[in-house]
């Protein structure tokens, strides 16, 4: 078994990462510092999928402990997350060219807002390979609009029109969650190639409490698919 070839897989939630976890066959799991890393292989590729749980610190911790045990050629990061551009909606998928910490903000001492010290960048690039992939991976979703952009990631659940119109506006954002943007931060900084996949649960509206427990279902699904359509194309 080539450890070089394993794909990384992260969600937060179980609802992310349960279906791809039943389907794997030849599994081991281990579980390091109370997440749970699952590895076998799935639609023919080998993978470690694991659920880092909501937030920032304990996705960067997840993907910091997938690249060190396990050296993965590539992570992907799926879920959820609400919709915030022009034009995307409830059951659509986003797909990131980069992903933004909104939430960080060293303006005070002169840096402009979301640039994260040590990498030096506010938009932390994808990686273009794998983004073509899951290109294609979405196109053969024939009942699913997608859309390409920035997806903007910090400790809170965005639902005021508010804060909504200030992501958009200060980073052009198409969606927004809470793990990419540091997913993304770990792999640049270890040299490992990323993508943030997002099918929208929400619009990160004054509606969102109430369209976030209808539909986060329906989109982890289609986020799930679009990971098996991908892995089929690998």
């Amino acid at each position: 078994m080539d450890q070089n070839n394993i794909i990384g897989i992260i969600g937060a939630m179980e609802v992310e990462v349960q279906q791809l976890c039943s389907q794997m066959e030849d599994a081991s799991v281990e579980c390091i510092s109370g997440i749970t890393y699952t590895r076998g292989r799935l639609r023919g590729r080998e993978c470690v999928v694991a659920m880092c749980g909501i937030g920032k610190v304990n996705a960067a911790m997840c993907a910091q402990t997938m690249i060190l045990r396990y050296h993965p050629a590539l992570v992907i990061n799926t879920g959820v997350a609400g919709g915030i551009g022009d034009g995307v909606h409830i059951g659509d998928i986003v797909l990131a060219t980069d992903v933004v910490q909104h939430d960080m903000d060293t303006t005070a001492v002169g840096d402009e807002k979301g640039f994260l010290s040590g990498v030096n960048l506010v938009h932390v690039p994808c990686g273009q390979e794998v983004l073509k992939s899951l290109r294609l991976a979405a196109k053969q979703m024939p009942d699913t609009n997608f859309h390409e952009g920035t997806v903007a990631t910090g400790d809170q659940f965005i639902s005021g029109a508010q804060a909504l119109h200030r992501i958009r506006r200060e980073f052009g954002a198409m969606a927004c969650e809470m793990e990419g943007g540091s997913i993304g931060q770990v792999c640049y900084l270890n040299q490992v190639p990323f993508a943030v996949v997002r099918a929208i649960s929400d619009n990160a509206d004054e509606t969102s409490h109430m369209d976030y427990p209808t539909f986060v279902q329906l989109a982890a699904q289609k986020s799930v698919r679009l990971i098996e359509n991908f892995l089929e194309l690998a």
